[in-house]
């Protein structure tokens, strides 16, 4: 039997520091007597905490996933469907677009054109040998189709699609002068192929160009001369890959196709400075028109009131400051921006002397990073040789905080804001009033805002889910920054709901990378993971009813960036698909085909997942005579009104205790302040 020696002698020591036992050795004599090992000494005990800890923790994760896999198992398992079509693209698709009855995919190589119907190639467009990063297209009819490609360089082309032929009109940001090339950041079609947007930055600076786009000319032009794509470098089907051809500049179809015109120019707004005006007859003469706010550039403060202010700011919030870090000494212009084509509406009057046409954009709404205004510009400009490059905006909402993010609903009528402290508020912009101002309680940044279409669907003779009295509710999807999403769901009359769909998720895999609205079912929303999973959620019973799966062949291309688009005309999903092999990166970009898969909404039954309340047998508001479009609008007035009257009571008993608190405050500092 082994015995413990002790260390120490059985004598009484005498009181020495040296001697003193350490904390981790205080409890040497509980060890267990049989060992024939003494405790490990400094610094293998730490190494072997270290392991330990390493150990517990690895526990602790298997311990959760395995509570989670449990936990799904018992969820509901949603119904799989599984695509209806499949077609192959040589090279890497980077990006989707449909219009009408084609698919255009943006390749590694360039464009290729295919038919919804049966998925078979028409045309490929790879002149000069690009790749195209982003593609927008959008159906002006007669067989043409305008498309806005953004390649790897951030180069612009501009195609317009006429019978089964690519026809490059024009390079917008094209320049002779390398040095001042400038890159895309995202191009926007307006709704019916009148304008496009632009937004350019380069190493120093960003603007936003608007082009108006003469796609009535583009269509009289094709209908006289058929031919004008005949010298362009573009086979029309795939038999004739290996041909060898000469790839022809696209000039020669320029001079037959007119060129877009450059309307407007408008840069981000400046850092407000020290005001160099002596009096305020001098920051009044400045001022154009007292009818509308401004970006408060004309103001009467001095640098050294500013920085007086920011003194005191430093000095009363020192503390929280230190907590936050230093706080940035000089503000940056932004760099990015979001904008909207509008439609005219009672937020964006347009004069008597402006034509204006139904269904062609009036307006661009324009919000920059960090910037507590919401700015409007009306498109319906004069043109001018040199076009203005530093515009006014027409109309200027400032906001309490930076707007975060915006959208505008299919219908044009009603636009959202979210701005930074996590407020929402949703405007009716046919009756020029906010229906909901709402805010997220809990301190999460939102991401992203989608309009959906209502359960209260009207008839399909209304533009829009919501124009007319019958749909009562709009309903806005909130993303936010940590894969958590709400349902905000604003009445025309009475308090606005804020609904959780889906928490943070404990499990990265699960974190939501991107959220589409599905407008061709009611409160229907795509949510993709970054686990590959791409579900389709009911957002009015929060339950995940479908999910779209590729073959086991196969699996979602780059998860965390999916490359997919939604036809809401054809009612279909389009989904790049690549092989279990080519999971990784490095196989991906060497890929030489990609698979795009098809799943066709009205294969699957959807329409159960998804009722409808009854139609009302209504007109579109543009169709009737003024007399009933003036009652509507006087009922919908009306019931705002009901609303808002209800609320007035409570919102004046907050004031009234807000104003007590305030007054319960001043007398307690007076008190203190006397001797």
């Amino acid at each position: 039997m082994a015995v413990y020696i002790r260390k120490h002698p059985l004598e009484i020591p005498p009181p020495s520091e040296k001697d003193w036992l350490k904390d981790d050795e205080e409890d040497f004599f509980l060890q267990d007597p049989d060992r024939k090992r003494d405790a490990l000494p400094q610094p293998f005990r730490m190494i072997n905490k270290l392991v330990m800890l390493v150990f517990e923790n690895a526990m602790e994760i298997i311990e959760r996933r395995e509570m989670l896999r449990e936990a799904q198992k018992l969820k509901v398992q949603p119904t799989k469907c599984f695509p209806t079509a499949e077609f192959q693209v040589t090279g890497r698709a980077n990006c989707l677009a449909v219009s009408g009855k084609y698919i255009f995919v943006g390749l590694s190589v360039g464009l290729s054109a295919f038919k919804v119907s049966d998925c078979k190639e028409v045309c490929a467009w790879d002149a000069v040998k690009t790749e195209i990063c982003a593609i927008h297209a959008l159906d002006l009819g007669n067989e043409c189709h305008v498309l806005l490609a953004v390649d790897e360089m951030g180069l612009v082309w501009l195609f317009c699609f006429h019978k089964e032929s690519f026809v490059l009109i024009k390079i917008l940001n094209e320049v002779e002068d390398i040095s001042r090339r400038s890159t895309c950041v995202e191009v926007v079609l307006s709704p019916g192929g009148d304008y496009a947007g632009v937004l350019l930055q380069d190493s120093t600076k960003a603007w936003l160009e608007i082009y108006r786009l003469p796609k009535d000319s583009w269509l009289k032009e094709m209908e006289k001369s058929p031919g004008a794509a005949a010298g362009l470098a573009c086979r029309e089907r795939r038999s004739s890959w290996t041909s060898v051809e000469s790839p022809v500049s696209a000039n020669k179809a320029d001079a037959k196709l007119s060129l877009p015109v450059l309307l407007l120019k408008v840069k981000p707004p400046k850092p407000i400075t020290g005001s160099s005006f002596k009096s305020p007859l001098d920051a009044l003469k400045k001022v154009d028109d007292d009818s509308m706010l401004g970006l408060g550039y004309n103001h009467l403060i001095k640098d050294s009131q500013w920085e007086q202010q920011e003194a005191i700011f430093c000095s009363t919030y020192r503390d929280y400051l230190e907590a936050e870090g230093e706080r940035a000494s000089k503000e940056e212009i932004p760099r990015h921006a979001t904008f909207h084509f509008l439609l005219p509406s009672w937020i964006l009057q347009v004069g008597p002397e402006m034509k204006v046409q139904p269904g062609v954009p009036a307006g661009i709404s324009v919000h920059w990073d960090g910037s507590h205004n919401f700015c409007l510009y009306l498109l319906n400009r004069p043109l001018k040789e040199k076009v203005d490059s530093d515009p006014k905006p027409d109309v200027v909402w400032p906001c309490a905080a930076p707007v975060a993010c915006s959208a505008v609903s299919s219908c044009s009528r009603y636009l959202a804001l979210a701005c930074e402290d996590a407020t929402i508020t949703i405007w009716d912009k046919h009756l020029g009033y906010p229906l909901s101002v709402t805010a997220i309680l809990e301190e999460r940044l939102i991401r992203s805002i989608y309009f959906l279409r209502s359960s209260a669907a009207a008839s399909d003779e209304t533009p829009c889910p919501g124009t007319d009295p019958a749909c009562p509710i709009v309903q806005l999807l909130v993303l936010c920054t940590d894969s958590s999403f709400y349902l905000v769901k604003a009445p025309r009359a009475g308090k606005s709901s804020i609904t959780l769909l889906a928490d943070r998720p404990e499990d990265r895999n699960l974190a939501v990378s991107a959220v589409v609205p599905v407008l061709a079912f009611p409160s229907a929303a795509l949510v993709f993971s970054w686990d590959g999973t791409v579900s389709l959620m009911n957002t009015d019973t929060i339950q995940i009813v479908y999910c779209f799966s590729t073959p086991p062949s196969h699996a979602v291309a780059s998860p965390w960036q999916p490359v997919f688009t939604v036809d809401i005309v054809n009612w279909c999903l389009l989904l790049r698909g690549d092989k279990q092999q080519q999971a990784d990166a490095l196989a991906q970009s060497r890929a030489s085909h990609s698979t795009i898969f098809l799943f066709d909404f009205n294969s699957y039954p959807l329409k159960e997942a998804f009722p409808e309340e009854p139609d009302l047998p209504l007109k579109s508001l543009q169709n009737l005579p003024w007399i009933e479009r003036c009652n509507i609008f006087l009922r919908d007035r009306q019931q705002s009104l009901l609303g808002l009257r209800e609320q007035l009571p409570e919102y004046w008993s907050r004031l009234q205790a807000q104003a007590a608190a305030i007054d319960k405050e001043r007398q307690s500092v007076k008190g203190q302040k006397k001797p």
